[in-house]
């Protein structure tokens, strides 16, 4: 599904959407475990650049034994230098480690954050409220927070790593090139420390002009992760589908839509690759040349006899440090520009929910429990998300154990009613009281099935295990399904394996293990002939006789078995109303 592309955050309002997005975690329980590996990985750190000021004093050493031609000192300087190396590699690799292992656990914290805002809040189901807004969630969970996270912390770590490489080899560079000599013209020049200032100036102008060039990352990123996602999303719903689009010869269609689909990320991959490629050019041509800059600078010293080889080393290898540090900006745009996508996503995604809830807690229509377990309309008015009105008064009272169906003409209502009851319709006004949503039971036309064994499709909603296998093979039995008790414990997409019939057939067969209060029935049945309808009924109202049962567009055969009805009508100003028939 595309959507409408918001401008992008900035400034105060980026800041805002990230701290946001970051005390999720932060604020948790398991936030105290994070604060160690946190704390840890900061150590190691910072331990990283300790060890590689040492290894760099290690090989001017090393230079200098061989200029001097000492083989004593040179020897101590290489066993100092392997021992250093050593001790470099562990740390470095534990600080990749213990960031790894913090990021997992952020991750699962943001995944769960959202998973529960997402699904337990039923913002899931008012996606007509924000459509336009809010494409494919299931990425921006799965791919944006785990991205999020990495970059979070590879950032912000590295960040600290330049901070803390600044300090240690701008004052090592700062007091090697403090008294340089520099021939000019048969006289010396000293600047203090010369190659600092000329780090700084060249890191200035190499991050100016970065910026200029990959500012566009960010709303192509944006766009490539959407694009993608819908490509996905259309395999994907192809694949759940296909004898659909078999049956119907959509075959020539879905292909033109998936190449379609597809042609959007071809094109907004080639701005990706051409904006990193002027990037890349910009940075590379940036680093090369700045890679020669303090032999340039110091080759008249060393050519004066100013300066030792030794120190020649030395001093590249910590201008190479204190010149990474500052251009820490360019080298990490890349990154910076896909997390600021990151971020914009999850905001978007948040703002949705956050305003879903905000709308359904402000809904004229509400669903509250009932005090005496009944279930109870009052004045209820249904409308579609744009205002237009699809039932127009309801008023019913419907008793616990209560036989009940509710007819009507097709299209006048009665899913929406359904799903009014559920609690996932929150467009109208108006009252709903009903008995605990715990031991109620609401069964549509088209069943739902999760990935995993027979067993969990037929408990579902409950966890797999809820039921003995015996108590399911005989409820399996009883609606003509013993041929799949076998296959109890097999794992299979069941919507592909099963007809339409054995779908709805497996429906009920939670309804007899789950024995709900109530159950409501939306064209549950619809897929069964009419003799196998009535039998169905007269099964489920003989094993469940405390059952209250509500049927929703039933046949003349179950009508009989359901002494109480309703209907919805259209009155005499045309406006359909929920009345006793």
């Amino acid at each position: 599904m595309a959507s409408a592309r918001k401008p992008s955050l900035r400034g105060r309002s980026l800041a805002r959407a990230l701290w946001r997005l970051i005390r999720i975690y932060w604020v948790s329980p398991d936030a105290k475990w994070g604060a160690l590996l946190l704390a840890a990985a900061v150590a190691l750190e910072l331990g990283t650049v300790r060890a590689s000021v040492l290894v760099s004093q290690a090989q001017r050493r090393m230079v200098e034994g061989l200029e001097s031609r000492d083989p004593q000192a040179f020897a101590v300087a290489i066993g100092s230098f392997v021992g250093l190396l050593l001790l470099f590699v562990f740390v470095s690799n534990y600080r990749v480690y213990l960031r790894q292992l913090l990021e997992i656990r952020w991750r699962r914290g943001l995944t769960a954050d959202f998973l529960s805002r997402w699904i337990d809040t039923k913002a899931y189901g008012q996606r007509q409220l924000h459509g336009g807004e809010l494409d494919n969630p299931d990425q921006r969970i799965a791919e944006d927070i785990r991205d999020f996270v990495a970059s979070a912390l590879g950032l912000s770590l590295s960040l600290l790593a330049a901070i803390t490489t600044l300090v240690s080899f701008g004052g090592l560079l700062w007091s090697l090139s403090a008294g340089w000599q520099l021939p000019l013209r048969g006289r010396t020049l000293a600047i203090p420390g010369l190659l600092l200032w000329v780090a700084i100036g060249f890191a200035s102008f190499s991050m100016f002009v970065t910026h200029l060039m990959g500012r566009r990352l960010v709303p192509i990123n944006f766009d490539r992760f959407r694009f993608e996602a819908d490509f996905r999303y259309g395999l994907v719903r192809f694949r759940d589908h296909v004898e659909q689009v078999a049956l119907s010869g959509g075959e020539g269609v879905e292909r033109l839509g998936a190449v379609d689909r597809f042609r959007r990320v071809v094109d907004i991959f080639i701005q990706l690759v051409r904006a990193e490629r002027n990037l890349n050019l910009l940075t590379g041509s940036i680093g090369q040349m700045n890679s020669i800059v303090p032999i340039l600078v110091a080759a008249p010293a060393y050519f004066a006899n100013l300066l030792t080889l030794g120190m020649i080393v030395q001093t590249r290898v910590a201008y190479d440090q204190v010149s990474g540090s500052l251009s820490w900006l360019v080298n990490a745009y890349r990154e910076i520009a896909r997390w600021r996508a990151n971020i914009e996503r999850l905001a978007a995604f948040e703002d949705v929910m956050d305003a879903t809830d905000r709308e359904l807690e402000a809904a004229a229509l509400k669903v509250v429990p009932a005090p005496a377990g009944a279930i109870r309309l009052a004045d209820v008015r249904l409308e579609t998300p744009t205002g237009r009105v699809l039932v127009d008064r309801a008023d019913a009272q419907l008793a616990a154990g209560e036989r009940v169906a509710i007819v009507g003409e097709a299209g006048a209502g009665k899913t929406t009613l359904f799903r009014a009851l559920a609690g996932i319709w929150p467009f109208g006004q108006g009252r709903v009281e009903r008995p605990p949503r715990q031991r109620m039971l609401f069964v549509p036309q088209q069943a739902y099935f999760p990935i995993g064994t027979l067993r969990a499709a037929v408990s579902y909603p409950d966890a797999e295990g809820t039921f003995p296998d015996s108590r399911i093979v005989e409820v399996l039995e009883l609606l003509g399904l013993g041929y799949l008790a076998p296959q109890i414990g097999e794992v299979a997409p069941w919507e592909q394996r099963t007809s339409v019939h054995e779908q709805q057939l497996l429906a009920i067969a939670r309804v007899l293990l789950h024995e709900p209060d109530w159950v409501l029935l939306d064209e549950a049945t619809a897929a069964l002939d009419e003799a196998s309808e009535r039998k169905l009924y007269e099964l489920v109202l003989a094993r469940l006789p405390r059952t209250s049962v509500v049927s929703l567009g039933a046949r003349p055969g179950v009508l009989e078995l359901l002494p109480r009805r309703l209907a919805l009508t259209a009155g005499e100003d045309g406006k359909v109303v929920l009345r006793a028939a």
